[in-house]
């Protein structure tokens, strides 16, 4: 049974409560919040103002992914606005260890993303220490981009690292994440599925939600 994160980037700003809500009431296991900076990546999302203000309202774990550069200053804040999951991009991480050791230390879990065409062994060496790794199956910045195929083999190649260093962590991927591409990844090993406009737009979020929880 799959882990459902939506992202909260497709959501109806507007009426966020309303979604919120929704996630609430729903099968949703998390709910994945996107931050970016317009440096990391060439988008800004939202920052800790809505972060502080949705998780006092969702009742899910807040799985939050940081597309910014020097994610680690904001290990803290992140920690007090009650995150279950920080995020790291590997590419901005200049002491990745470092910075894994220090969201633990904040009581969070540790996750690190690794980019379309960043390869899974980057990780070898810290694959032990993390909690999750976040595999984009699309070029992170802005939703409704195509998915990228290759992410089916790179999360192949993921679990065998994961099983060969007799690691824990969970595989999540973001990006694309639908109907047709949501039961080939979950095939390949994936446990963490990020869905935003094909759960927050469907004509019905909550069927939506069940259908993925369900592969």
């Amino acid at each position: 049974m799959a882990i459902v994160s939506p992202s909260l980037l497709a959501a109806n700003f507007i009426d966020l409560k309303s979604d919120i809500e929704m996630i609430n009431s729903s099968e949703a296991d998390w709910l994945h919040m996107d931050i970016m900076d317009g440096v990391f990546v060439p988008n800004i999302s939202f920052g800790f103002p809505v972060l502080d203000a949705v998780a006092k309202v969702c009742k899910k774990p807040l799985d939050v992914h940081f597309m910014i550069v020097h994610p680690e200053r904001y290990i803290a804040q992140t920690a007090k606005a009650g995150a279950m999951m920080m995020n790291v991009h590997y590419e901005a991480c200049t002491h990745l260890n470092r910075t894994i050791q220090e969201i633990h230390d904040a009581g969070m879990k540790a996750g690190v993303t690794l980019n379309p065409s960043t390869p899974v062994s980057c990780l070898e060496d810290v694959i032990g220490d993390v909690d999750m790794v976040l595999l984009m199956s699309v070029n992170p910045g802005f939703g409704g981009q195509k998915f990228i195929e290759n992410t089916i083999n790179k999360a192949q190649r993921l679990r065998k690292l994961i099983a060969e260093s007799g690691s824990k962590a969970l595989i999540e991927v973001d990006g694309g994440v639908q109907g047709e591409t949501a039961p080939r990844l979950v095939a390949a090993g994936v446990d963490v599925l990020v869905s935003g406009s094909y759960v927050f737009r469907a004509q019905d979020p909550y069927a939506t939600i069940k259908q993925l929880k369900a592969l």
